[in-house]
């Protein structure tokens, strides 16, 4: 709290005047001795906390000047002097918000964006990937795959061309290039530009018939129908490579959403965790389907280590609420019951645990059939306890209105700080308390009037001078016991009602 604002008032120059306070007890410091102040018509208040001096235009009496002043100037130099211890933590403390002296932060196993932070090294068995061609080429960046398409034109191109131009060579075609009366085996083929523009011909089935092969060269024939073999197998490995690169489902998951935080809140006095999901685009997504998994790593009872292990959380399997209809944004809820690895998790271990949740949406693109998937991670920091998220739906004139500016917009709630198993044990003690209370007082309203009358309101007798008392089986009377008078033995007698055998 900060010090009580104490004025003083400096005195003349011309009226020194040295003031001494009161002797110091045992065990005290020394006390400072008082310094001079300039004339000056100002009053000084001192606070702690803010550490600097505000002026004011107000005079004080001259009889407690001195000693107002000098008790706020020793107050104020031991605040100072505690405002200085303080400030190494203070500045620790917002050092530790950008995570220089906190803890080292977790590092994700699945990004935001759903890529994932695994890198592959040390790999020795390369030519698996050769043995899948097709999947490889698809996988590579952009750069490079419009490298290997222009590369696998350009060399079957110069690799026909150089063929065409090696055949004209060998069979002396480029010797009699002016002899009308000598057949080439492709006509106009004078150099390796001309034998490489008609490789280009013959593999794009260009045919301008400027340059074309004759029937007096069996081996330009056999080249030709490779060539149109090759170049066809090559038009359809690369165009196909690229129509799937372009249409890969996983561009379509761009427009598939996910809110920055999770929350865990009441829900029918139940704690969730829920995170929200939604669609950007007016095409859906059909036979959507949402998972999620716990990464975090666990020691099994024999001491085993096992990094980054994967649990399952379920989102609703058994009642099948996993099975989406996402026309429009949903909040997606996990119920903390005994089975939930959040069963033991409160608020305060919330903040201390590291953990990360990976969130799954699978589903068909409508547009191309295509699988889609979209996925996103929570860290234990960017789950909000007591939170809950927004409203984004309103009803306008004949359509649902959707706003997406509060998609990542939540609110705080009432929410209890223990953990689910905490607040179950809670609830199951209230649950037993009025069990038994109700149950007591039945019992005793049963028991007190449970004294057996006859009709008219008096008690049944055996006619032997003994009461016939009731037996009681599930609160029904079924027989009456028959308890024998003075002198006689103790016998029973089992007499049925008249009221019940007539009936």
């Amino acid at each position: 709290m900060a010090l009580e604002s104490s004025a003083f008032t400096s005195r003349p120059e011309s009226r020194p005047e040295t003031l001494s306070l009161p002797a110091v007890e045992k065990g005290e410091g020394p006390v400072e001795e008082a310094t001079e102040v300039t004339a000056s018509t100002e009053v000084f208040d001192v606070t702690e906390e803010l550490g600097h001096v505000v002026t004011t235009d107000t005079t004080q009496p001259s009889a407690n000047r001195s000693w107002k002043s000098k008790l706020a100037e020793r107050q104020a130099n031991a605040a100072s002097d505690e405002y200085v211890k303080k400030l190494p933590r203070v500045v620790e403390k917002e050092r530790g918000r950008f995570g220089w002296a906190k803890r080292r932060k977790r590092q994700r196993y699945v990004e935001k964006n759903g890529r994932c932070n695994v890198s592959h090294g040390n790999m020795r068995e390369t030519y698996r990937y050769l043995t899948d061609i097709f999947t490889t080429l698809v996988d590579l960046n952009w750069r490079c795959s419009l490298f290997v398409f222009v590369m696998a034109y350009a060399v079957t191109w110069l690799f026909f061309g150089a063929i065409w131009y090696l055949i004209a060579y060998l069979r002396g075609d480029l010797d009699h290039l002016g002899d009308d009366t000598w057949t080439p085996c492709v006509h106009n083929v004078n150099g390796f530009i001309s034998a490489f523009l008609f490789s280009i011909e013959t593999e794009t089935t260009i045919g301008y018939g400027h340059r074309v092969i004759t029937d007096q060269c069996p081996v330009g024939t056999m080249l030709l129908l490779l060539q149109a073999i090759l170049g066809s197998m090559v038009n359809a490995f690369m165009v196909g490579c690229m129509f799937v690169k372009i249409s890969q489902p996983n561009k379509r998951a761009e427009t598939l959403v996910f809110s920055k935080s999770a929350v865990i809140s009441l829900r029918d006095d139940k704690l969730c965790l829920m995170f929200r999901v939604g669609d950007l685009r007016s095409s859906h997504i059909v036979g959507a389907n949402m998972r999620a998994k716990l990464i975090k790593s666990k020691q099994t009872q024999e001491g085993e280590f096992i990094p980054l292990d994967q649990t399952d959380i379920s989102v609703g399997f058994e009642t099948g609420d996993d099975r989406l209809f996402l026309v429009s944004p949903l909040v997606i809820s996990h119920e903390i019951d005994c089975r939930s690895p959040f069963w033991d998790m409160s608020q305060g271990q919330l903040e201390k645990d590291d953990f990360e949740m990976v969130v799954i949406l699978e589903g068909m693109v409508e547009a191309t059939g295509m699988t889609c998937q979209a996925r996103s991670s929570y860290l234990a920091d960017e789950v909000q306890w007591g939170h809950r998220f927004s409203p984004m739906m309103s009803l306008a004139e004949g359509f649902f209105d959707i706003d997406y500016g509060a998609f990542h917009q939540t609110f705080e709630v009432d929410t209890p700080s223990c953990s689910a198993h905490e607040l179950s044990l809670a609830a199951a003690r209230l649950e037993a308390h009025l069990y038994w209370s109700i149950s007591s007082k039945l019992d005793e309203e049963k028991w007190e009037g449970s004294s057996l009358t006859n009709q008219s309101g008096k008690q049944l007798d055996n006619g032997k001078g003994g009461v016939v008392s009731p037996t009681f089986i599930v609160g029904e009377i079924t027989g009456i016991q028959e308890h024998s008078g003075p002198g006689e033995l103790n016998g029973s007698v089992t007499i049925t009602d008249q009221s019940e055998s007539e009936a």
